[in-house]
């Protein structure tokens, strides 16, 4: 993860430093990022709390593409956007324009409540979006995203199903609770049975609470994991990202892989 510091326009970006401190951050964190073996990278607008529920202004889709773009100098290896809340169509465009490889999508089919009030999904939207801009992005779905209960319906396999079946997701994520939550075993477990039994071919992410001590567990029923907290300075989510913890995490992942 390269979780940006506050945008402009956000409560908490600090003007007297500016927009040049947010990209200095962001390359600083892809370059440690990359030193460290990751396979891939994903921006995310993290300091913009509290979050839009949907569409984002078009100066923050102003800034992240510009952002991107410098995630995207700063490294070889495949870049990915995530636009907070739950922004599915920015992203795509952020990443079309970018050439960043992917997108993930907090709420892409059904709804869920949140912090923010109700998160719908947009799947109509992004995947019309991306035909209509011929980009090669992949989207990745989350399903029971972290920080949200789901509306009219019980977690379950149907909300996999539907992200892929029906919401053409190319890949889903599982998650904990909330940021830096471990993932329950279990719940990465359904998600791989009910992606199998199914017969989709979409893989399946952990989202959430992934540790050096913990990937290899990860790794064992998923498809690959989404790492934030774990790879930060003292495993706090506000901190620089420690090259040390990326090259521990990668290298406990690679014993398994």
């Amino acid at each position: 993860m390269v979780h940006l510091p506050a945008l402009p326009g956000a409560p908490g970006y600090d003007g007297e430093e500016g927009r040049e401190a947010i990209h200095a951050a962001a390359r600083r964190d892809a370059e440690r990022l990359d030193a460290g073996g990751v396979d891939a990278l994903l921006v995310e607008n993290f300091g913009d709390a509290p979050f839009y529920p949907d569409s984002v202004p078009r100066h923050v889709v102003a800034d992240l593409t510009a952002l991107v773009g410098t995630v995207r100098d700063a490294t070889d290896r495949p870049v990915g956007v995530n636009v907070l809340r739950n922004d599915g169509p920015s992203a795509v465009a952020v990443a079309a324009a970018t050439g960043a490889a992917f997108v993930r999508v907090n709420v892409h089919v059904g709804a869920r409540v949140a912090d923010q009030g109700m998160l719908e999904g947009h799947a109509h939207e992004t995947m019309r979006l991306r035909e209509r801009l011929d980009a090669d992005v992949r989207v990745l779905a989350d399903v029971d995203v972290k920080h949200s209960v789901p509306l009219g319906r019980e977690r379950g396999e149907g909300m996999l199903g539907d992200a892929v079946e029906r919401g053409l997701a190319d890949g889903v994520v599982v998650s904990g609770a909330g940021t830096g939550d471990a993932t329950e075993h279990e719940t990465v477990r359904e998600a791989v049975a009910t992606r199998d039994d199914r017969g989709l071919d979409a893989p399946v992410f952990v989202g959430s609470g992934v540790t050096a001590d913990t990937v290899g567990d990860a790794l064992s029923v998923a498809d690959g994991v989404i790492v934030g907290s774990a790879l930060k300075a003292g495993g706090e989510v506000g901190n620089p990202v420690s090259v040390e913890r990326v090259e521990r995490l990668v290298e406990a992942a690679d014993a398994v892989r």
